[in-house]
């Protein structure tokens, strides 16, 4: 048997996939850890809170228990953060928050129940599982009034507990609580990915707009309810301060200008591949607009962005950068490219129809530039010049003292 010396062994392809898969071994356990970690934190939040809750109702104790409790618990245990007198404040406001059972209840009942490539779809499908071998949430959908407490206890621990305290703070509707707290779980999104979420409205969104693509048409079903969730119906572009038509290499400049807001807008898990990237088949050129690959879909993304409204002719060219995508950047183990036509405007109508032939899955979204006046305000509210002439004249005339 041949002897490969430590100098040859580490350059083999096979040592090198072998200490990858210990990499990942490795890393994979740590994720484990954790997670068990943090959820046994947060349920002994939720344990901490529920028995302050009952002593008060069943002895009558008043709120002062709650700071009693914290200094107890800080002399008992010196070594352990997490007790100061806010944070257990917090734990009863966490556990009231999802103890009562008519409320929830209540607003299971109420989720959306639309196809399963809805945007709301999120409410209704269990968490994605993260490191393997845990047993996923059942549907809430399906759950009996007797579960929903249940259901909950398992969600919010879940996610961590700044997390916790951020959508217990920033959002009271419940069925919107649910929403963030799934989402959360689901993608992993960071405490700032979670507030950027909140601020941009993705729930409202998510239930308001209606998507547009062929992922059912063009991907396996798990793929597609996957691509569907990363893809928005409509994209926020506020912070590229835009105010006036511009061209569409303008808009690229700006987007890449600030491409961390705009990677924070498109969502958890998109990786920046390149802008204007180059394509060939045979003795031509093509450049994709932005591409990014995406880690949980294991696939890159292309976007092409538009300045009018959707054309038809817009989904071939899409489709044609796909195919070359496919055949000559896809790496082993990626799922197929999938294509996002961002464009000023959209007819829902044209897209299903200029889609419904297309091999590969493409959606097409709006994005927003600027915030939408009220109807009831359009007209009422002054113009820049007129701002400028009242300012100008509430102020005093120069050359005086």
């Amino acid at each position: 048997m041949k002897t490969i010396t430590n100098t040859a062994m580490l350059i083999t392809p096979e040592y090198r996939q072998f200490i990858e898969d210990l990499k990942a071994r490795v890393t994979s356990a740590r994720i484990s850890v954790a997670r068990v970690v943090n959820r046994d934190l947060i349920l002994l939040y939720w344990d901490i809170g529920r028995a302050i809750v009952e002593k008060q109702q069943i002895l009558g104790w008043g709120e002062s228990v709650v700071d009693r409790v914290s200094r107890d618990l800080k002399e008992a245990f010196p070594a352990t953060t997490g007790f100061s007198p806010r944070n257990v404040w917090d734990m009863k406001r966490f556990y009231l928050a999802y103890s009562d059972e008519a409320i929830w209840s209540q607003a299971v009942a109420k989720l959306p129940r639309r196809t399963k490539t809805d945007n709301a779809e999120i409410l209704r499908q269990p968490v994605a599982e993260f490191g393997g071998g845990r047993r996923r949430p059942q549907p809430v959908a399906n759950l009996t009034e007797t579960k929903v407490i249940e259901f909950l206890q398992q969600l919010v621990a879940e996610i961590p507990w700044g997390h916790n305290l951020l959508i217990l703070n920033k959002i009271n509707d419940p069925i919107a609580r649910l929403y963030y707290l799934r989402a959360t779980a689901r993608f992993g999104w960071s405490r700032n990915v979670l507030l950027n979420q909140i601020k941009a409205g993705a729930y409202e969104r998510a239930v308001a707009e209606k998507k547009t693509h062929n992922f059912d048409l063009a991907l396996p079903e798990h793929l597609a309810e996957q691509a569907d969730e990363m893809l928005k119906s409509s994209y926020n572009l506020e912070f590229l301060g835009i105010r006036q038509a511009i061209r569409e290499r303008e808009l690229e400049d700006r987007l890449i200008s600030r491409l961390q807001d705009f990677i924070l807008e498109l969502g958890y898990g998109f990786c920046f591949v390149g802008r204007q990237y180059r394509l060939t088949l045979g003795k031509k050129e093509y450049f994709i607009d932005l591409l990014f690959y995406h880690r949980f879909l294991k696939a890159l993304v292309a976007f092409e962005l538009k300045v009018g409204p959707f054309e038809p002719e817009y989904a071939g060219k899409m489709d044609f950068y796909l195919n070359l995508l496919n055949d000559k950047e896809r790496a082993p183990g990626d799922q197929l490219s999938i294509g996002i036509i961002l464009c000023a405007e959209k007819d829902d109508v044209e897209v299903e129809y200029a889609l419904s032939t297309k091999r590969n899955p493409i959606g097409v979204a709006v994005y927003r530039l600027q915030s939408k006046l009220p109807s009831e305000l359009k007209g009422k509210l002054p113009t820049a010049q007129q701002l400028s002439e009242a300012v100008r004249a509430a102020l005093p005339e120069r050359g005086g003292k």
